[in-house]
């Protein structure tokens, strides 16, 4: 059986990289303002980035801004900390948001969002409980789950708008007509 190869052009790398500077940017800003009713809670606004990832270019792809974008910004905001949580909650939410887009081709990114927030929050939680070896935190979850439903609604707001109207034409330049193809059917989600 022949495997598929997938091609990281400079031009693609470079669409990739400022998909990643600007989700890193977005969560610096967000980093900037105090948390959202509980310690650490925020709206996840650098989620926008990785979601237009996953719908343009792929599952792998989505990978790796989410992890350019979480490693760069537990160095730049000096917490390495942030890296176990925002890590390992955003491969394991990238990974759930590609299973969810695969296994129900006319689910809509809004939909996509909201599960992948909430799982977001969820593996937080778990991550929190396995290195504190407490489970009292689990009394927030009703809490962390309506935030990540907030927070879902938005990125998956903002994520149906910019790919509504940025052409897919206009990323030819930097994926291969095959793949593009393959994902134009994640433009018809709304």
């Amino acid at each position: 059986m022949e495997k598929k190869k997938r091609v990281f052009g400079a031009k693609k790398i470079a669409a990739l990289a400022l998909l990643t500077a600007l989700g890193l940017i977005a969560f610096m800003l967000e980093s900037l303002f105090p948390p959202l009713f509980f310690p650490g809670a925020k709206m996840g606004l650098s989620n926008v980035f990785s979601l237009f990832a996953l719908v343009v270019f792929g599952l792998p792809e989505a990978l790796l801004v989410v992890t350019a974008r979480t490693v760069l910004g537990s160095l730049f905001a000096g917490n390495v900390s942030l890296l176990l949580y925002s890590f390992t909650a955003g491969i394991a939410s990238t990974l759930v948001s590609g299973a969810l887009m695969l296994a129900l081709p006319r689910i809509s990114l809004l939909c996509v969002s909201v599960f992948s927030a909430v799982v977001h929050n969820t593996v937080q939680l778990l991550v929190y409980c396995a290195l504190t070896q407490t489970t009292l935190i689990f009394g927030y979850m009703p809490y962390l789950a309506l935030l990540g439903v907030l927070a879902g609604v938005l990125v998956g707001l903002a994520a149906t708008y910019a790919v509504k109207e940025i052409p897919l034409s206009f990323f030819q330049k930097f994926a291969g007509e095959k793949e593009l193809k393959k994902n134009q059917g994640m433009e018809d989600r709304n």
